[in-house]
């Protein structure tokens, strides 16, 4: 028997199952087992993500060899189930083609309704049905998405509309309607054939008219679809592997379009922006699946308290929403009631926030999707924690149900509540996705990057606009509900969001806004809010978000379970004391060249380069040691109690002095010596490759008194605290080290430094001499440089320059072409290099603890906020990790989480 390709569901029956979404991708494995637990799902069959891998490596041609037989028994399994014929102009069976990667990928991929239908089958169908609308609304609305998804009828331009789109508004205007459910069936027709006419004049071919050719286009457009521009985006935005692939889904059509006994939503178990527990979504009578999440129509809310909510929103009274936009609940109270039960059954079942879709037909009810709901970062860990809390879920699946990298959205500033109040505000949409958002307005999603800060205001997304919604700091759209395109997307993203906001008028060939009849270009300022769905004008004050609640358990139950601790990377006391906050347990990394740069230190530094004695250099150190003393006390006092990681100065000399004419003119004057010795200098400071060159640990064996200075300011700082009755744990750290011997050459010169210090002082302290581990052959010789250090810390930006040969400042020029083209999987400098540079971390550690098995080993690079990175060090044995104080979070819940897993 051959490989099995296709496999089937339906009645109850499944020959899928949940725990198969790496074969059935996430779709087809949650509609196999609905099936299986007795919701109610129209029957089909699911094409495996494997096939995907064959048509890429194959084609079209071969792969619909291989796969004929099968998929035209799955078909006649669906006939069997439903007593329809595919192709049949009596009885036809009409199908939809859906994508389904093993990863929910929202609106990124493709699909197709109402495929089967052709001039003969639209007849049958009204026949069949005594509903000749419904047939030819079913016949336009496919040729729409066919003629779009296969056919590759779309806008020529940014600036133009959807060919079909333009000749369905012509018609609303000729007809004087507003509505596309306001059109006749003669209306209908017409369209029908303005399409067909349109598809002919793009693509010089008929409209397809055999159902099997029209099924095949289908399939080999959603296998084309993993590729597209916004899937490859999505994917790189979210870690999902491009070898995965993604299956195809073909079912039973159930519709939502035949009348007003019938309608089509989405919904969701859990509020999806806020965590909060309650049923909520939004439904259209007498539509189809897309009109709710494209934003054309505007959708009604699903429950009579969300309904509620919403005409609150919106400024409209109980009784004008009781007339105009009912609640499911209030239309249709046995279905509401039936959609109730199997939304809880699917919690339950999947003890996770469910987002569903479904369609009720003439008063059935049918499941077409459920799938783990995208949440904000607030939603998500309100959602998990009080699932652990209703015991649900345990602490461990609580803290495996987050996504580390989402916590950033919480610890990001909020609107200040003062500046708010006095705030004008312009308009009020749907509060889509919460969060605070400033900018200034761009209308087209490719320019999202035109301003530093902006706002990306569309009249609704489509799936093209996916980078420029990553851009951009917020969305403002005029169209759409809670469960657009914008608001599930910018919920996925962790991006403010306000859609539906019906008060704006654009114009995209004038780039205008206009808002109660007021206009604005695009660069003015506006403001969103995302939790109350209000626009404001211009900038409004942002404070520190709360870290209390939810969060504060989050962060007890990851130091729970975490065995590494997380430090951070600060070169001043204030970002020391945010990084506290956030629960760093010290510093590990703290450059000191960052102090360098302030008022008068630039100068003493500057005199210190130019100075052409051992006795100038001294005499200028001398003017530095304050201010450098000083500043380790406050980052030492901001950390107490814990170890602080000082690294001796790291850059080439020649990044502090003056490069300009004018700059060099000033040092001369200030200095007291001619331009020529400064120009002179700064021309021998010049290096060929600087980042190999004069730098690190060489410039303090060439010049030990920069090291003498450090040490004493350290351990100044240090014993000054003591006196105070503050604990302080200096960590000298000598950088770029390669070789036993000059590690031991500065390790000498700190040890007697100190010495001296302690002698002048009369007092102790304990403080640590480790080195950075940046060279990979500091990694190789580890055992040898670990019998005089007494830690060492990966610096993984450097080790990973080093390693791949790739300049960081220069990457940028090739390696989107690299990752386009598959030759890396996920940029070095952001996740660690595992295979390569992660090699060099296991040897380094391994053999620094084969000689001094106590040995404290850390990393420092920026990997040590990256999730990912983060469970590596575990696995590696790591103590400790360092981040930016903002990752600091984010490297605690991933420590945790890695210890769980």
């Amino acid at each position: 028997m051959g490989k099995k390709r296709v496999y089937t569901f339906g009645n109850g029956k499944a020959e899928g199952r949940a725990d198969m979404k790496e074969l059935l991708g996430g779709k087809g494995a949650n509609l196999a087992e609905m099936n299986l637990i007795g919701v109610p799902v129209p029957p089909g069959f699911t094409i495996t993500t494997e096939v995907c891998t064959e048509y890429n490596e194959l084609g079209h041609e071969k792969v619909v060899d291989l796969l004929k037989d099968e998929v035209e028994k799955a078909i006649a399994h669906i006939e069997g189930l439903t007593g329809t014929k595919f192709g049949d102009k009596n009885n036809p069976l009409l199908v939809s083609v859906r994508s389904g990667a093993r990863a929910s990928m929202p609106g990124m991929m493709d699909t197709i309704l109402n495929l089967g239908l052709n001039d003969e089958v639209v007849d049958g169908l009204a026949k069949k049905t005594g509903n000749e609308r419904f047939a030819w609304d079913s016949y336009r609305r496919f040729i729409q998405m066919y003629g779009d998804v296969v056919l590759g009828l779309k806008p020529q331009s940014k600036e133009d509309a959807d060919p079909f789109e333009e000749i369905i508004d012509k018609l609303k205007e000729d007809k004087g309607i507003e509505l596309d459910t306001d059109f006749s069936v003669e209306d209908l027709k017409g369209l029908v054939a303005q399409f067909k006419e349109a598809v002919k004049k793009q693509t010089g071919k008929d409209f397809p008219t055999s159902s099997y050719e029209q099924l095949w286009g289908a399939v080999s457009a959603v296998f084309n679809s993993w590729s597209n521009a916004r899937a490859v985006y999505y994917r790189r935005l979210n870690g999902i592997p491009d070898e995965w692939g993604t299956a195809v889904n073909v079912q039973a059509m159930v519709f939502g379009n035949m009348g007003n006994t019938s309608a089509t939503g989405v919904a969701f178990t859990r509020d999806a922006a806020t965590g909060e527990n309650i049923f909520n979504g939004e439904y259209l009578i007498n539509a189809q699946g897309e009109d709710v999440v494209a934003g054309i129509r505007t959708p009604q809310q699903i429950t009579l308290e969300g309904s509620r909510r919403w005409a609150k929103l919106q400024s409209i009274s109980e009784e004008e929403r009781t007339k105009k936009y009912p609640s499911l609940e209030e239309t249709m109270p046995a279905l509401y009631k039936e959609l109730f039960d199997v939304q809880e059954k699917l919690e339950k079942h999947y003890k996770d926030m469910q987002d569903l879709e479904f369609t009720i037909q003439e008063g059935k009810l049918w499941l077409l999707q459920t799938r783990n709901g995208k949440r904000t970062g607030a939603a998500m860990v309100k959602i998990a924690m009080d699932m652990y809390r209703d015991k649900l879920i345990d602490e461990k699946t609580a803290l495996l149900r987050l996504e580390a990298s989402k916590l950033d959205e919480l610890l990001h500033p909020v609107f200040d509540s003062l500046a708010v109040r006095s705030a004008k505000v312009l308009t009020t949409g749907l509060p889509a996705s919460p969060g605070a958002a400033t900018g200034q307005v761009v209308f087209f999603a490719d320019e999202a990057d035109k301003f530093e800060q902006t706002i990306l205001v569309r009249t609704e997304t489509s799936p093209e606009d996916l980078e420029g919604m990553h851009v951009a700091r917020g969305i403002l759209t005029a169209r759409g509900g809670m469960t657009s395109h914008a608001a599930v997307v910018a919920r996925g993203m962790g991006k403010c969001c306000v859609s539906g906001a019906g008060g704006i008028k654009l114009d995209y060939h004038a780039r205008t806004m206009t808002i109660g009849g007021r206009v604005f270009q695009e660069g003015d300022w506006i403001s969103l809010n995302g939790s109350t769905g209000e626009v404001y004008e211009g900038k409004v004050e942002t404070r520190k978000p709360d870290m209390s609640g939810d969060f504060g358990l989050v962060m007890e139950l990851a130091d729970k379970f975490a065995r590494m601790s997380v430090r951070t990377n600060a070169d001043t006391p204030k970002d020391a004391r945010i990084a506290r906050d956030f629960g760093a347990k010290g510093i590990g990394l703290c450059r000191t060249e960052h102090m360098f740069f302030e008022g008068e230190r630039i100068k003493a530094v500057r005199e210190m380069i130019l100075a052409s004695t051992t006795e100038g250099r001294k005499k200028a150190l001398t003017k530095l040691l304050p201010y450098q003393r000083e500043d380790f006390e406050g980052i030492f006092e901001a950390m107490e109690g814990y170890g602080v990681t000082v690294r001796l100065l790291d850059p080439p000399l020649h990044e502090f002095v003056p490069h300009q004419q004018a700059t060099q003119k000033a040092l001369a004057e200030e200095m007291g010596v001619p331009i020529e010795q400064i120009r002179n200098t700064v021309a021998d400071l010049e290096e060929f490759n600087p980042m190999l060159g004069h730098r690190g640990c060489r410039l303090g064996i060439t010049y030990p008194e920069i090291t003498e200075m450090q040490t004493r300011a350290i351990i100044e700082a240090a014993l000054n605290l003591k006196k105070k009755g503050i604990d302080a744990r200096p960590e000298i750290m000598v950088p770029l080290v390669g070789t036993m011997k000059e590690f031991k050459l500065q390790a000498e010169v700190i040890h007697k430094t100190a010495n001296k210090v302690f002698e002048e002082r009369g007092d102790k302290i304990d403080y640590l001499v480790g080195t950075m581990i940046e060279i990979p052959r500091a990694a190789l010789v580890a055992d040898d440089i670990a019998r005089e250090a007494d830690f060492f810390s990966f610096g993984t930006n450097d080790l990973t320059q080093m390693t791949f040969g790739y300049s960081r400042d220069d990457a940028g020029k090739f390696l989107p072409v690299y990752l386009d083209q598959g030759i890396l999987k996920e940029d070095p400098f952001q996740v660690l290099d595992q295979k390569g540079v992660g090699q060099l971390v296991e040897l380094g550690t391994k053999r620094g603890r084969g000689v001094k098995p106590e040995l404290k080993v850390g990393i420092c690079g920026e990997h040590g906020g990256e999730p990912s990175s983060v469970e590596f060090c575990h696995r590696t044995g790591l103590d400790y990790v360092s981040c930016s104080p903002y990752r600091v979070p984010i490297a605690r819940l991933a420590a945790a989480q890695a210890s769980v897993r």
